[in-house]
């Protein structure tokens, strides 16, 4: 009896502890679920807020953003309205730079020392600026050892050899052609002209009949005989700035070597090919004029040292005239072919050569 009272109170203590658990879990249960519920909606609540702060921080930044760009475009537009300043270069090292002749008033603004245009036929002189200075002329000089050695009749095919005596001592200039060298006369004179070959104009000098002490006093003396009194030679290459002349007496020069047809053709040859032993080598003009299709060049030569400056002469057709070009002593490595431009499109604008009268036809008929 009780043994059974005993286990009736033990279980009713267990149903009991049953219970509890049961009540525990259910509101414990409600609780959490509670919980899940309210995280869920802050957290959603939170989620929404942040993307309404981003659209408002979006549209807060808008206006700030074209605002830059709105000025970007101005200082882009700033920039390119800009005045743009180029630095001219000057020949400081030039003769015709220390007398002042870049000072000179220029109406067409030639970046030439000295120049002269005139016509080859009636000899009317269109454009002169110190056409009277004396200055160095450089390779221009080679002009006058081609004009010398072509009035000498020596056979163009006669082989001569390139020696140490050709080797340039003065400037220290490079050439191709080595001591050993062997090449015809007439090939050494056209180097000389189309590519202005130091070591080919001594070569031709040297080899002239009483070598280099009577080559130069021919020179000298056919410059007398031309007139240009105010020229003087020293070698026949030009790399001495003694050699000097003006523009003047150079234009007398380009006639005269106008009239020999071998020097028509060697001064406005673009290339040559020439067979230094076993090697082919392209030699090139040093005029850029002269492939060019709108110029008509009859004649022409380069020359550059730094006491010259850069230097062009030239006979050329334009405008229905001849005309006899020089200009000396330009500033930069372009400049007298920038200045001979300039010429053409002046002559062709001012002074295109008149048609010729019905009478003047018929006289000539």
């Amino acid at each position: 009896m009780v043994m059974q009272l005993a286990s009736s109170s033990s279980v009713s203590r267990k149903l009991h502890q049953l219970s509890r658990w049961a009540l525990s879990c259910a509101v414990g249960g409600a609780l959490v679920f509670a919980s899940f519920s309210s995280s869920a909606t802050v957290t959603s609540s939170s989620t929404a807020a942040s993307k309404h702060h981003r659209k408002v921080a979006a549209t807060a930044h808008a206006a700030p953003r074209a605002k830059r760009v709105a000025m970007v475009s101005r200082r882009t537009t700033t920039v390119t309205t800009r005045t743009t300043v180029r630095f001219i270069e000057t020949p400081s090292q030039s003769v015709g730079y220390a007398a002042g002749l870049h000072s000179t008033e220029d109406p067409l603004l030639l970046r030439s020392g000295a120049a002269l245009v005139l016509d080859q036929d009636t000899h009317e002189v269109l454009y002169s600026k110190n056409s009277e200075a004396v200055l160095p002329i450089a390779s221009l000089s080679k002009l006058m050892t081609a004009l010398v050695i072509s009035e000498a009749h020596q056979p163009l095919d006669e082989v001569l050899e390139i020696t140490n005596d050709d080797i340039d001592t003065e400037k220290n200039t490079s050439s191709r052609l080595r001591p050993g060298t062997q090449l015809t006369r007439g090939v050494m004179l056209h180097l000389a002209l189309m590519s202005s070959e130091n070591r080919a104009a001594n070569a031709l000098g040297r080899n002239y009949p009483g070598g280099l002490a009577a080559f130069i006093p021919a020179m000298n003396a056919k410059a007398h005989e031309l007139g240009m009194l105010d020229t003087h030679y020293v070698e026949p290459t030009g790399l001495s700035s003694q050699n000097k002349s003006s523009a003047r007496d150079l234009a007398v020069l380009v006639n005269a070597a106008h009239q020999v047809p071998l020097l028509r053709e060697y001064s406005t040859t673009p290339s040559l090919d020439v067979e230094l032993g076993r090697r082919q080598v392209q030699f090139h003009t040093t005029d850029r004029l002269v492939a060019n299709p709108t110029w008509d060049i009859g004649l022409q030569k380069t020359g550059f040292i730094n006491e010259a400056g850069q230097c062009l002469v030239m006979q050329a057709q334009m405008a229905g005239r001849k005309l006899i070009m020089v200009l000396l002593d330009s500033a930069g490595k372009y400049s007298r072919i920038a200045d001979a431009e300039r010429i053409r499109k002046w002559v062709t604008s001012n002074h295109t050569a008149p048609a010729p009268t019905a009478r003047a036809a018929t006289d000539a008929s």
